[in-house]
């Protein structure tokens, strides 16, 4: 008889699944990889990932969020080293330049799962917009610290920058977003 399971062997086996779905997912998209592929990639027999995740819907829900604590996360960790609040709004689009810069950017990963799925899966359009959601929320609490109302403007200038990078594959619509939000916060 095997050796049942442990919590920790639980939590390594899902993280293992959970990075390899996200590799795949982020670089050849959702609907061209097969739970197969997964399987294949992370090690995992599929009865054991569906012990995980009902199904492939559910995987990609929990990748995305899983995504969204460590992306805001990264985000957040650089924006709040920077004290003055305009040059913290400024640092946004630093990190986003940094983003664009790394090897294998293929844009937004909830871009990309909505262009994918969004019309037919109301669990990912729901995480979706929760990211959405929670982004906005955070870029607006470091504009309104400048006590500019222009949080509306700086979000959709990331969005863009982040969507034209995503189709282009060049860092330089951070640049270009950075240079607009200065002028939108007055500085030279």
């Amino acid at each position: 008889m095997p050796a049942p399971i442990t919590e920790e062997q639980n939590r390594s086996d899902r993280e293992a699944l959970l990075d390899a779905a996200e590799r795949l997912y982020y670089e050849r998209g959702i609907q061209a990889v097969g739970m197969d592929e997964v399987r294949t990639a992370s090690g995992l027999p599929l009865q054991r990932i569906y012990r995980f995740f009902a199904g492939k819907e559910d995987l990609v829900v929990a990748v995305l969020k899983r995504r969204d604590q460590r992306w805001r996360g990264s985000l957040s960790a650089h924006v709040e080293q920077v004290q003055d609040p305009r040059e913290r709004v400024l640092a946004l689009f630093d990190w986003l330049a940094e983003w664009f810069a790394e090897p294998g950017f293929r844009g937004c990963a909830w871009i990309n799962a909505h262009g994918e799925l969004g019309p037919s899966s109301e669990a990912v359009l729901a995480e979706v917009r929760s990211h959405k959601r929670a982004f906005h929320d955070q870029v607006a609490v470091w504009v309104r610290a400048t006590g500019l109302p222009v949080a509306e403007p700086v979000v959709l200038l990331a969005e863009g920058a982040i969507v034209t990078a995503g189709i282009s594959g060049d860092p330089a619509p951070a640049r270009h977003a950075r240079a607009a939000v200065a002028t939108l916060l007055g500085m030279p």
